[in-house]
Parts: C-alpha cells; structure tokens; sequence
C-alpha cells in the first residue's frame, strides 16, 4: 500500500500543488514544535514514511535528525545538496537504539502500514521517556482522501478519534491535536495563490471547513514502579527490641 518514493518527491518538490502542500502541513508542524535554538537543541529529531519535507526546519538547531523511509516505499538522499540524513527502514524494525528519540514524526507512514499496531509498538520503542510523536494522517472528513491525484489519497484515512483510539492502544497519552490542508487539491491557480488564506481562516472556523489531514500528539510515559510489599515492611513493627526479656508485672 506505499506509493513510490519518486512519486513522493515528484509530488512535494517538483508539482505547485505538492509545494503548497508541504508548506501548509510544516508550518502547523512547527507551530506546535517551535525549531529555535533553545526549543529543539540537544534533541534527536526523526521522521518516518515520507516525512522529510517537515524536517527541513529543525536541520539547523537539532543534535541529530533522521529520515526513516520503508522499504515498501523506497529511499531517496535527502537533504539536497547537504549530507544525507535519510536510512532505508523495515517498518516495524527501525535501525534505532531504544528509547534514543526526542521527536517522532510519521506522516505516509501509519496510513499505508501493513501493520498499524506494530508500527505504533516501534514508534512507542524508540522514544525516550516524555518524548513526543505527531501522527499526520489523511483526514477521512477531508476532500484529500477521496482523491487518487496525491499521496493522502492513499491508505486508510482517519478520523481524529479512530487516530486517538489507536494511539492509546500502544500505551501513548494524547496531548494536543491540529489539522492543515483547508484549500482543495487542485492545480488551478486560484486555489494555489489563496492557499495561505484558507489556511489561516480554516484554523479560525475548522468546524465548518474539514481539513486534509489531521495531526495528533502524543507523549510517553513511564510511571515509577509500584512496589506492592514495600507499605507491608513499613507497618512491620520494628524488630530492634527481639530477643530483650519482656518486662513481668510485679505480683504485689
């Protein structure tokens, strides 16, 4: 069910549609994960699917970040005229040591999964305690996925709900959700050239407009171990004084 990796790039770098696209959906990425020094330095940021056109902005202030692509799908170098950062990936078998990632990004990645719920298991496994994931998936309300013309055409659309459900299910806690893509897609310039007004009035009056994609964030959470004998040691009485004669009443 994954589209081609050359359809991918010929679609977000190389089509009006896709660029506008590409713009729209980074800049509510960002808006939720700010790319500034002190916002992102130090963390590892990773994507999956064919997440790395919402990668570009954390190249320059994160410690490392890291294009997974699924083997279904194929890899192409990325960035463009600096070094690659971007690894060919079995889906559910990520080349990352446990608990390394800060930031997790999937988007053409859960929707095209042949195996949704161990996809979600590896993502939960590669993230580090409190770390963060975005799920980016096409909207089933949306005008995007009854289209075949891009990539959110394809797959199994969500809703924000059956998004949620499947998050909580692999033991994530959601946070916050967003949506983008509020223009139809279209080629015809007009839609083009107002894209960047249909966003900012759809984030206005989005229940009324239904976006193209639907994002949601979630958190890891690792609770400190229960220690279930630990309160029947405390109420012990203290053994300090075993073995001392007990005191014997005085019979007159």
């Amino acid at each position: 069910m994954h589209l081609d990796v050359l359809d991918l790039r010929n679609f977000y770098y190389r089509t009006q549609l896709g660029r506008a696209a590409q713009r729209a959906v980074r800049d509510q990425v960002v808006a939720l994960w700010p790319a500034g020094p002190g916002e992102i330095s130090g963390q590892t940021v990773v994507g999956y699917g064919f997440a790395v056109p919402l990668l570009r902005p954390y190249l320059a202030n994160a410690r490392r970040v890291i294009g997974l692509m699924p083997a279904a799908q194929g890899v192409m170098p990325w960035p463009a005229g600096m070094p690659n950062v971007s690894v060919l990936s079995e889906e559910t078998r990520w080349p990352l040591e446990t608990g390394m990632v800060d930031r997790l990004i999937l988007m053409h990645g859960l929707e095209t999964s042949n195996d949704p719920t161990r996809l979600m298991e590896e993502c939960w496994r590669v993230l580090g305690p409190g770390g963060r994931a975005l799920f980016v998936v096409p909207n089933r309300a949306g005008l995007w996925a009854p289209s075949e013309t891009t990539p959110f055409g394809f797959g199994r659309p969500y809703t924000l709900g059956q998004l949620d459900a499947q998050a909580r299910r692999a033991g994530f806690v959601p946070e916050r959700h967003a949506a983008a893509l509020y223009i139809p897609p279209s080629h015809r310039r007009f839609w083009l050239q107002s894209a960047p007004m249909w966003e900012r009035m759809g984030s206005r009056v989005s229940g009324l407009l239904a976006a193209g994609v639907v994002m949601l964030e979630v958190s890891k959470q690792l609770h400190a171990p229960r220690r279930p004998g630990l309160g029947a040691r405390v109420r012990k009485p203290l053994s300090i004084l075993e073995g001392s004669v007990r005191p014997v009443a005085d019979p007159t």
